[in-house]
């Protein structure tokens, strides 16, 4: 496995972390009998500032995955693999690992920094690949 295809690997785990780091909590503070259900209405009542934090933090983290996904498609199937894009997919996992205390702790501009970091990474490793 390349290193970019292994950073993808643990960068879905880390998905699979942060979901975690949302859900139970959400599950305590509006209960399963909401959150196991349809969720036609709004919630009982609004999630606390940390747990509304982790949930925009995993929403984020899902869109970022996909440009990145595509990084590593792109980079993969090319056979373009390099010292830089592989750099670069150890630097992408970095920042979103960053970025989870970086959004608890509400640390701005930091926050915006490290996701920079991530998505700059991202762009590197396509225009690696491409030239």
């Amino acid at each position: 496995m390349t290193p970019e295809l292994t950073a993808l690997a643990l960068a879905g785990l880390l998905q699979a972390v942060q979901f975690h780091l949302f859900a139970i909590p959400a599950n305590v503070e509006l209960g399963t009998a909401y959150t196991s259900g349809p969720r036609d209405t709004p919630p009982p009542r609004p999630l606390s500032l940390l747990t509304g934090r982790m949930q925009r933090a995993m929403n984020n983290h899902f869109e970022a995955l996909i440009l990145f996904t595509l990084a590593v498609t792109v980079v993969t199937l090319g056979d373009q693999s390099s010292p830089v894009t592989q750099y670069a997919a150890w630097t992408y996992l970095a920042a979103r690992l960053l970025y989870i205390p970086a959004y608890a702790a509400g640390l701005s501009p930091w926050r915006s920094a490290i996701w920079a970091v991530g998505f700059f990474a991202t762009l590197t490793m396509i225009v690696a690949a491409l030239v």
